[in-house]
């Protein structure tokens, strides 16, 4: 007895078998825009990332910039090394010298006795490395020596002319009857009304400011006036 035959089946539409491939390309390719249309805030916070890194690398480009300027010593601060002072008197002396006695209203202007003036010392400090920075810094230029022709020098010798211009080294030296040379530091006047003027301004400023004590009575008319 032969067996039948099995029945085959019915062969499916030609090409059936591709448009089963791009049905799933299709469904592959639109999750892949479904996911990218997602990444559109991220790339947005990146860009803003990299805008905030640029400038904040301007603003310390910019920082560090402005402290490699060349700053000028104090000498109301200066240190207390000797040798640092020495160096700091030593510098400016050569200067004095070579540029600001050259000018004649300068050299009327400085007395004998200027280094008993701090304040002139100071002026005279800040004024030769204000000259280094117009004539030799990295920054100099024509316009900085202009500026320190018209403006930075004629002021330093007004000021020193008026602070100091009249004295002599007699006037630092202690005789009987003189009044006692200049140049001591002049104590701070007022301090007796810092921890009023404190608790006003950091608590009450928007109010009016604490009435002063009055001075104390010197002398008989203010004992008699108590």
């Amino acid at each position: 007895m032969s067996t039948p035959p099995h029945p085959q089946k019915p062969a499916g539409p030609a090409g059936g078998s591709s448009e089963v491939v791009v049905a799933g390309l299709a469904r592959e390719v639109h999750e892949l825009h479904r996911r990218v249309d997602g990444l559109d805030p991220v790339v947005g916070r990146v860009e803003r990332l990299e805008e905030m890194a640029a400038r904040t690398a301007d603003t310390l480009a910019a920082v560090v910039g402005r402290r490699q300027k060349a700053t000028a010593p104090s000498w109301l601060l200066a240190p207390t090394d000797t040798a640092d002072v020495e160096g700091l008197l030593d510098k400016l002396t050569v200067w004095l010298g070579a540029v600001f006695l050259r000018y004649p209203d300068g050299a009327s202007a400085l007395p004998e006795c200027w280094l008993w003036h701090p304040d002139v010392v100071e002026e005279l400090l800040w004024l030769m490395h204000a000259w280094c920075a117009a004539y030799q810094g990295p920054d100099a230029s024509v316009s900085g020596a202009g500026d320190w022709h018209d403006r930075q020098r004629p002021g330093v010798v007004a000021r020193v002319r008026k602070s100091a211009g009249s004295c002599s080294i007699e006037r630092h030296q202690t005789r009987p009857g003189w009044s006692a040379p200049g140049g001591a530091p002049v104590p701070v006047p007022g301090l007796e009304h810092a921890a009023a003027i404190t608790g006003w301004w950091s608590q009450h400023r928007e109010q009016m400011p604490p009435e002063p004590d009055a001075p104390a009575a010197v002398g008989s008319i203010g004992g008699a006036l108590r």
